[in-house]
């Protein structure tokens, strides 16, 4: 099976999915939605649902992702990303080492480390991961247990390792200029992309922003 490469800029815009924000959109149409809008990267989160049910989600979103070219990566569940064949996995600091995740999925697939703190940023590198994802930088709603990241680590992170780096945790249109700087490759969202009355406008929005922010060499 042939997996879409990993690339720096596949980062910029990083979407993860959160079943809270259906309304008058299915689950389907709002990732659509948000892949319309210019998403660059999509992970599928999923901290309820049944396996079966899972899986059968997963292989439909890969399907949806394929169609914009999109690299499309299941969080924490390693089985699920195998089985559905995703593009990989992005795991945290309370799952699997990186090295135990790079040995399953192989050389192939992306792997993504959460991380907030240079020494894990160090280790993640070492034991394979392609990106890491640091944060939360702002308060979050999404993950209420979500320890903040200053922008002095952020930046000594991104300094330390050569893989990049995504920025996490309460992001939005009106505070990613503040990550302006720090070295990062891309935002990831949730509430900002999904949470407000259009996706599509969102998106195109949180793009723009992001996209004065980062530099590419």
């Amino acid at each position: 099976m042939l997996y879409l490469k990993f690339d720096k800029k596949n980062i910029l815009l990083y979407a993860v999915t959160d079943r809270f924000w259906i309304g008058k959109q299915t689950f389907w149409e709002q990732v659509e939605e948000a892949l319309k809008a210019g998403v660059t990267f999509l992970q599928l989160r999923e901290k309820e649902m049944e396996e079966c049910e899972f899986l059968k989600e997963a292989k439909q979103i890969k399907v949806l992702a394929r169609k914009y070219n999109v690299p499309f990566v299941i969080n924490d569940n390693v089985k699920i990303a195998l089985e559905s064949d995703a593009d990989g996995v992005h795991v945290g600091q309370s799952d699997m080492r990186a090295c135990e995740v790079r040995a399953l999925i192989g050389a192939e697939k992306i792997l993504g480390v959460s991380v907030q703190t240079v020494m894990q940023a160090k280790i993640a590198e070492r034991e394979g991961a392609d990106y890491l994802g640091v944060g939360a930088m702002f308060n979050t709603s999404t993950k209420t247990d979500a320890a903040e990241v200053s922008y002095r680590t952020l930046k000594e992170i991104c300094a330390t390792v050569s893989i990049p780096v995504v920025a996490i945790g309460g992001i939005s249109a009106n505070n990613v200029a503040l990550l302006s700087g720090s070295g990062i490759a891309g935002i990831a969202v949730v509430s900002s992309l999904f949470g407000g009355n259009s996706i599509y406008e969102a998106g195109k929005k949180l793009k723009k922003e992001i996209e004065a922010v980062v530099y590419y060499e």
